[in-house]
């Protein structure tokens, strides 16, 4: 139960990606002009700023690589729940990943995870996100400062947008609803008070 993915889209991710990854990649170029450059205490300084950058850049890659691109089989270096901590610790969001969706088979928390990256955008100011599993599938309650998906992220979710509305920041939430298309569910966002929630429903 999938529909074809528009060129469109996968241009959209390609670009989402590349924009994501850009700025630690020129903080790891930067810093290493610097160190060679200076010998001194500002060299350290450049060399911290390279680990950090060079974590940041890994937390990214592996985490998209899991939820935008896992391709079936077994899973290989680190669990989805430790891969979804690592990338929200950089952005200020506390992500608790509920135990029962860590027994779930690989391509149920592969959208787990592309719905935690698409609820993420909705905390722009930092929070928490919890994941659990409910009925039909995962499910997610976000809290934070200032939360909310905007309506074009909204109505990506539930791809009642079609692709050539989408943009960078809403392709990854499009791409949740079509792999939650894909196993037979679709995706419901709520508004709560301080927060929402999203959660995936048999179609």
């Amino acid at each position: 139960m999938s529909r074809p993915i528009d060129l469109r889209v996968l241009e959209l991710l390609a670009a989402r990606l590349c924009h994501d990854l850009i700025g630690p990649v020129s903080a790891i170029a930067n810093g290493v002009e610097l160190m060679a450059d200076d010998d001194g205490e500002f060299g350290r300084d450049a060399l911290a700023l390279v680990a950090d950058s060079s974590r940041k850049g890994g937390h990214r890659l592996q985490f998209y690589r899991f939820a935008w691109g896992f391709g079936g089989g077994g899973l290989s270096g680190a669990a989805p729940h430790a891969l979804a901590a690592d990338f929200f610790s950089d952005v200020a969001i506390l992500c608790d990943y509920g135990a029962a969706v860590r027994e779930l088979p690989p391509e149920e928390q592969k959208l787990a995870c592309a719905m935690l990256a698409a609820a993420g955008e909705g905390l722009p100011r930092g929070g928490r996100m919890s994941l659990s599993l409910a009925a039909a599938g995962p499910h997610i309650e976000a809290v934070g400062e200032g939360s909310g998906l905007s309506p074009e992220a909204a109505a990506a979710l539930t791809l009642a947008s079609s692709p050539a509305a989408l943009t960078t920041r809403t392709v990854g939430a499009y791409l949740a609803g079509l792999l939650a298309e894909a196993r037979g569910r679709r995706l419901v966002l709520e508004d709560r008070e301080g927060g929402f929630q999203l959660s995936a429903a048999m179609l």
